[in-house]
């Protein structure tokens, strides 16, 4: 029932950013109070027993849900975040994009080896960035629980450039 209310509460949007592509909008998720309430709690359902000690979640739609996430678990949260938006020491990466490069961060001393995450994101594309945020938490030698995210693109590479990577991922929604 609360899956079906999320997938319900995702708008699809034909031909955005460009022709061809139905974006998925989670806008009107988040304005629902029971759509947002559901999401979390499926969340927290999962991880509650998981021993999981922080919460890291990419900007900028990955901390509406890992900062819920981390209060529900009462654990701590940490953003990874674009480059030069931290004002701390940072840790970073750098990936590929279609069109050029990005940069990630996450402050120096966010994680350490005894910690137990997830990393959480909105949704589930090519992978790319996912990839680089799981390259970037692993340089603080910490246990990856898990990736989730709300929703996964099944029919983009994102899934099994994970699996290809030996990642576990989670997604409460498949399109």
């Amino acid at each position: 029932m609360r899956l079906e209310y999320i997938k319900n509460k995702i708008r699809t949007i034909d031909d955005f950013p460009k022709k061809g592509i139905q974006f998925k909008d989670i806008t009107t998720l988040l304005a629902d109070a029971n759509g947002l309430r559901y999401t979390t709690d499926l969340f927290a359902e999962r991880y509650q027993n998981s021993g999981l000690t922080k919460i890291v979640a990419l900007e900028a739609r990955g901390f509406i849900f890992g900062s819920s996430l981390a209060d529900r678990l009462q654990v701590g949260f940490v953003p990874i975040r674009k480059k030069g938006k931290l004002p701390y020491k940072t840790v970073s990466i750098s990936y590929a994009l279609e069109y050029g490069t990005d940069t990630m961060e996450m402050h120096e001393d966010a994680l350490n080896k005894n910690d137990k995450v997830i990393i959480i994101d909105d949704l589930l594309a090519t992978g790319g960035t996912a990839l680089a945020a799981t390259e970037l938490v692993e340089k603080f030698q910490c246990h990856i629980h898990e990736i989730a995210f709300v929703i996964n693109l099944s029919d983009l590479p994102g899934q099994k450039r994970l699996s290809e990577a030996k990642k576990q991922i989670y997604s409460l929604l498949t399109y």
